[in-house]
């Protein structure tokens, strides 16, 4: 394996002709080759902490204010987005918690999930003071290049259009109020 690229972007050698599995057959490979199951108290605690992040959502928009169905404050869709966390996370706290079966262990990739959640901060802290344009750029392409694999002209190219096409949705055709530089 490449030292440079997460598992899950490894390319498989191609299959001889004579070596097709049946969806049996692989579905035995896949099981074979799958992390250790991560555990009830696993489960249990990833559970407990998407219901806090949930209700810290949901505390928050509040503050923004929720408005009305026909006027929408702009608290809104958070805190509609933080109560489907929280209500998905209180199920799986109460269904869940006999898991393993389904959740994996944590690994050196589980902290690619951290990374992100980080640099999505970043970029709403960066926002107001920069504009959307050069934090939106930097997290496409940390997200694509280090978190993703891609290489360097890829990743570059792909964030570029990615950030030039949320401009040109949001900005141009729908005159959304987001800080901007340009």
């Amino acid at each position: 394996m490449r030292a440079d690229k997460p598992p899950h972007l490894e390319e498989a050698p191609a299959p001889d002709e004579e070596e097709i599995l049946t969806p049996e057959q692989l579905a035995e490979v896949w099981a074979a080759e799958a992390p250790e199951p991560a555990g009830p108290v696993a489960n249990l605690l990833s559970s407990l902490v998407a219901l806090g992040l949930g209700l810290a959502g949901m505390l928050l928009s509040l503050k923004l204010g929720l408005g009305t169905p026909a006027e929408p404050r702009p608290g809104m869709w958070p805190f509609i987005v933080s109560l489907v966390v929280a209500v998905l996370s209180v199920v799986q706290v109460v269904i869940g918690r006999t898991g393993g079966k389904d959740g994996e262990k944590f690994s050196s990739y589980s902290w690619y999930a951290a990374i992100g959640f980080a640099t999505l901060i970043g970029m709403v802290l960066l926002m107001p003071v920069v504009g959307f344009e050069i934090p939106s750029l930097l997290l496409c392409f940390i997200w694509m290049r280090w978190l993703g694999g891609e290489r360097w002209r890829s990743a570059t190219m792909y964030s570029i259009l990615i950030v030039a096409a949320f401009y040109a949705i949001f900005i141009a055709a729908l005159g959304t109020t987001i800080p901007r530089l340009f």
